[in-house]
């Protein structure tokens, strides 16, 4: 880890659970639309949890993108500084992933290899239970707002981004194209075919197997 960069911007999330993706769809964006020193690494955290932890110590300074239970309308975007993440992240849990880097953060300390500075960029969720779902509108039209802020953050930290001229034809996070946002939302059957609450079928069997 000794050639890590020295940002880390991390979303962190589940994109294939509505607005639980919003993480990832925002660092994703960023990338997108710019291009950043060699210092700064964009990293789709996914909900990876502790394997995040080397990441997270080996850098000076994080900017975490995440859904977070701010007990507040969906769609209000809310942002936490240093010392305050973690009690976030800890209060309203709302996934697994949240623990997992809830952990992360504590051991991070525990082990004395701590970001200097970190700032998580979250926004309230509307629907995170929409499998297979993208974002509900309320969400999607906060990730510009998180991406500037973020834009202002990394220029105080001497890492400007530079738009980028032209966008890129494959995604800058490692993933299969067909989970970039545009064709992830064109290519979800609709309710007709894939039902949004489950199966019906399998439904009832489950629950007449409980009677039985």
């Amino acid at each position: 880890m000794e050639s890590s960069p020295e940002i880390l911007v991390l979303g962190i999330g589940n994109l294939l659970w509505g607005d639980e993706g919003f993480g990832v769809r925002t660092v994703e964006a960023l990338g997108d639309q710019y291009e950043f020193p060699a210092h700064v690494e964009l990293m789709d955290g996914g909900t990876q949890g502790l394997f995040l932890l080397p990441f997270v110590k080996a850098a000076r300074k994080v900017i975490i993108f995440d859904a977070v239970d701010y007990r507040m309308p969906p769609g209000s975007l809310k942002v936490v500084w240093n010392d305050e993440i973690p009690a976030f992240l800890g209060a309203n849990k709302m996934s697994m992933h949240q623990i997992g880097f809830q952990e992360v953060l504590a051991l991070a300390q525990f082990q004395g290899e701590y970001p200097d500075e970190m700032v998580l960029i979250g926004v309230q969720p509307e629907d995170m239970t929409d499998f297979g779902g993208s974002l509900r509108d309320s969400v999607k039209a906060r990730v510009p707002e998180a991406i500037a802020f973020a834009l202002e953050v990394l220029d105080r930290w001497g890492a400007p981004g530079q738009p980028r001229t032209s966008r890129p034809e494959e995604s800058v996070l490692p993933r299969a194209e067909s989970l970039r946002m545009e064709a992830y939302e064109s290519g979800r059957p609709g309710p007709e075919q894939a039902c949004r609450i489950g199966d019906a079928r399998f439904l009832n069997m489950h629950l007449d197997r409980n009677k039985g």
